[in-house]
């Protein structure tokens, strides 16, 4: 017979690189494409190459895996395309951090190309840290196809994307109004702009009607120090205050330049003065309507938030200075008739937070109109469907209101945008290929020195990492991806944008299903971030407590769409949870002796114990399947946690041990055997996608086919009959032995010491079940013997008793306590007991603390009066019930 090599003690640290390395040197995360399975694939959104593992990337990354190794043990051909991007502006300010610091440099010291060439060395020094990291948590990328955001192949779609939207006339480009970073330098799109609250003023301004002496049109703004870029000011049509005034001419106060009063249906005339400021260049809803009133755009900001010579003697001051300034001139010249609080949105850069310049300015644009019309119909036709579905409102409400995207951004590190300007005929020239001269007069060319915005090749991350614009055998077996998973804050940012990408040049959508979550959040609900200082790094986490109590902590606390709390305590007793799991393996392993591989119990083998726990485990596999397939990966995780937990250590391997020592029976040992390795081998395989070090650990201690859990096959139903009536009966039984537990629990029976058990079945059935198992109440409830009482025999006294399901429980308690002492106990607890209640009436009754105290003090201490008399009533019962001994 062989001989199983049983457990050390349980050390995540010493397992986790061990078996990854074990994993990836065989290759099991790697697949060819196989034209004869089901394809199953998934791309890893790529983390910048700027960043260090967070709990978002933790909980991101753990979903995927989980799916992904379930559908590898289910037979698919899988893909999972790891990668990362390389995040324009948020790489390009830490490279220029870094030179300013080390080298006292900026960028154009150094020149484009040469700050380029020190981009990609920090790339190679700093850029894979993140990589390394998804490992540490047992991430099983391909890493193998590992694609990178600006690797050579990339480069060529991006290319070809551009070129093929701009021949269609998707991509144009001209002078609009945009979002303007003064500290990144740089045009922002929509989405990476983030508005927040701010306490702010409405400063009413008087201009002067030309030609009408002490008459003015005063106008609200909240921002004061845009004025000299004012071209009009605008009323309600239908406004009767102001009709007169419409076709007239303002003189705009410090420029006095004649400004008209046009009247626009925008403009709301309950807000304000009903008369507002138009500045094109600088407010969106102003460029609007000056594009309807062919009105001029006049820019007063330089690039860095100063103001430029169009602000007159206010030129060179910040935002913030001439505001101040402009204000105290107008008070000063009696132009200003009051200043109101008010608060309102301002948008701030998403990478630096400083607030953002709506500005007019020439940039590269794409038309989303077209785009946006066959994505917003894929979703709404559930060809792509949002897990939990409330996220499609999100998505459609933004495509339905879509603007123009500006992808042009001033960077140097990015896709740099393929387009020349010939410097003799001022032709511009786009095209997939670098040219030196103009193909119409052979002049010479300048390429456009802008790049695209980051999310413009991450929008092509689903077929782009395939290989397109070749059809590749990867592009044509696992395009489109299976499942997208991601966090809601991107839903606008690149899930619709890989959406309307993949309709336009795969004619296809990218992914079936959009698996959202939530954020992770601190133990008090606060979102985690460096400000507050409540961050948790997972990579300690790890080192403590190991990746795979961090991964199931991740997703026992995870419902689809929602956001988490993170508490240490429960990774802590996720770890808790393996060395359980590792404990109870131990058990099995010793207990290994003459084990028989080849033995496989019949269906009379099975006692009412065995029957119950497969139709348990059976239960489970289906459970956990079932949700893994409905994207309910908390519920599959506490299905399996359940079982192992509860099922099968605390109950089924307890039952178990007397058969195990029982030499006398060969057959019934080598059946109970069976069950324990068999339904631990596949509980391991169940439990595998969740924490997949820990199980192949064990998984190969134990007797099994096959060189990795990782390849294993999933688990499925164990084949045996009418498992479920005696499923049922057990859990009658179960019930009866928990009911004696709970008795001498509260009778303070001391551990071990046995008590005669009555039982009254209310059937037969259930009477001849219990005969047969008495054995249970001996081993599970320390019974000392098990009397079955018939239908007509008397009830015991002296006794107490629990009523379950099917039968009536009593537990003889005579000579079990020692009635003095007890008597002692409860005397020492009522005058505790006594003195409790006695200061809360009196604190209840007094007046004064009922005024001052808040009610939910008030009500606690109510509260706590009430569970005080509880516990005093029990121990006058309690008190009564010894006297009957």
């Amino acid at each position: 017979m062989k001989t199983y090599e049983n457990l050390t003690t349980y050390n995540p640290g010493e397992i986790e690189g061990k078996w990854y390395s074990y994993w990836e040197n065989q290759g099991y995360f790697h697949e060819e494409v196989d034209t004869n399975k089901e394809p199953f694939s998934i791309v890893l959104p790529p983390p910048n190459v700027t960043g260090m593992l967070h709990m978002g990337h933790a909980l991101d990354n753990t979903l995927q895996d989980i799916l992904i190794r379930f559908k590898r043990m289910q037979g698919y051909n899988v893909l999972w395309m790891p990668g990362t991007d390389h995040a324009g502006i948020a790489t390009q300010i830490k490279v220029e951090e870094m030179l300013a610091k080390e080298e006292g440099k900026s960028r154009y010291d150094l020149g484009r190309e040469k700050f380029v060439e020190r981009v990609w060395e920090w790339k190679k020094e700093y850029g894979d840290t993140i990589v390394k990291q998804i490992r540490s948590l047992g991430a099983s990328c391909d890493w193998s196809r590992e694609r990178f955001t600006l690797d050579e192949g990339y480069y060529h779609a991006v290319r070809e994307v551009f070129v093929k939207l701009y021949e269609k006339g998707l991509i144009y480009r001209g002078e609009r109004i945009i979002n303007w970073c003064p500290r990144c330098a740089t045009a922002l799109s929509d989405v990476e702009v983030e508005h927040e609250d701010e306490h702010g003023h409405l400063w009413h301004i008087k201009y002067p009607v030309k030609g009408e002496d002490n008459r003015f049109v005063v106008v609200a703004t909240t921002r004061p120090e845009t004025m000299f870029g004012d071209v009009a000011v605008a009323v309600n049509p239908d406004d009767d205050r102001y009709k007169d005034l419409i076709g007239k001419t303002l003189i705009l106060p410090f420029v006095n330049r004649e400004i008209p009063v046009i009247a626009d249906d925008y403009v709301d005339a309950s807000f304000g003065t009903g008369c507002v400021k138009i500045t094109p260049a600088h407010d969106p809803n102003d460029f609007e309507m000056g594009q309807r009133h062919n009105l001029e755009s006049i820019v007063v900001m330089n690039n860095d938030a100063t103001m430029n010579e169009g602000a007159g003697k206010f030129n060179g001051m910040t935002r913030e200075e001439a505001r101040k300034q402009v204000v105290a001139e107008l008070k000063e010249l009696g132009l200003l008739e009051k200043i109101d609080d008010h608060d309102h949105a301002v948008g701030h850069c998403s990478r630096c937070n400083t607030i953002i310049e709506p500005m007019v300015s020439k940039q590269w644009f794409v038309d989303m109109k077209p785009l946006a019309e066959p994505a917003l119909k894929v979703v709404k036709d559930h060809e792509v469907e949002f897990v939990p579905e409330r996220f499609t409102k999100t998505y459609v409400n933004w495509l339905e209101n879509i603007r123009d995207w500006t992808i042009s951004r001033q960077l140097w590190w990015g896709h740099r945008i393929p387009a020349w300007y010939c410097d003799e005929c001022g032709e511009t020239i786009v095209s997939r290929d670098d040219i030196t001269e103009c193909p119409h007069c052979h002049g010479h060319v300048t390429q456009d020195p802008d790049v695209l915005d980051t999310w413009f090749s991450s929008g092509l991350w689903p077929f782009a990492t395939m290989g397109w614009p070749e059809q590749t055998p990867e592009l044509k077996q696992w395009y489109p991806t299976s499942v997208l998973v991601t966090g809601y804050d991107i839903i606008f940012f690149w899930v619709a944008r890989m959406i309307f990408m993949a309709l336009e040049f795969e004619h296809e959508i990218p992914f079936k299903h959009v698996f959202i979550h939530g954020l992770v959040r601190d133990s008090q609900g606060r979102k985690m971030s460096k400000s507050l200082g409540n961050g948790i790094n997972p990579l300690e986490v790890i080192d403590q407590y190991g990746a795979d109590a961090l991964r199931f902590t991740l997703v026992t606390g995870n419902t689809p769409g929602n956001d988490m709390r993170f508490y240490m305590e429960r990774v802590e007793a996720n770890r808790n949870f393996a060395n359980k799991i590792w404990n109870a393996s131990k058990f099995v392993l010793m207990n290994l002796t003459n084990y028989d591989e080849s033995f496989v119990p019949t269906a009379d083998d099975l006692t009412l114990a065995d029957q119950w726990i497969v139709q348990k485990y059976n239960e489970t596999v289906q459970s956990v399947t079932s949700n893994l397939d409905k994207f309910e990966l908390g519920e599959a995780a506490s299905s399996v946690y359940d079982f192992i937990w509860n099922t099968y250590c605390d109950w089924y391997i307890e039952l178990a041990k007397p058969r195990l020592y029982n030499d006398g029976n060969e057959r019934d040992r080598r059946t109970v055997q069976y069950l324990l390795v068999t339904i631990l081998r596949h509980m391991l395989e169940l439990l595998h996608p969740f924490m997949p070090f820990v199980t192949e650990h064990i998984w190969q201690h134990l007797p099994h086919e096959g060189d990795s859990i990782v390849v294993a096959k999933w688990p499925e139903a164990l084949k045996f009959d009418n498992l479920e009536s005696a499923a049922r009966q057990m859990e009658v039984m179960m019930d009866a032995i928990k009911g004696i537990r709970n008795m001498r629990a509260e009778m303070n029976v001391p551990l071990g010491k046995k008590a005669e058990v009555i039982v009254a079945p209310t059937d037969e059935a259930l009477a001849q079940t219990v005969a047969d198992h008495s054995d249970y109440f001996v081993t599970l409830a320390w019974a000392e013997k098990v009397t079955i009482l018939g239908a007509d025999d008397p009830k015991p006294e002296n006794a107490t008793v629990t009523v379950v399901n099917g039968m009536e429980v009593y537990l003889l308690l005579k000579d079990l306590i020692d009635g003095e002492k007890e008597r002692e106990r409860i005397a020492k607890e009522k005058i505790q007991m006594e003195k409790e209640i006695s200061r809360l009436e009196g604190k209840l009754s007094n007046q004064g603390f009922l005024a001052k105290a808040p009610e939910a003090v008030v009500a606690k201490e109510k509260e706590k009066l009430e569970e005080y008399k509880q516990k005093q009533q029990a121990l006058l019962e309690r008190e009564a019930f010894l006297e009957t001994l």
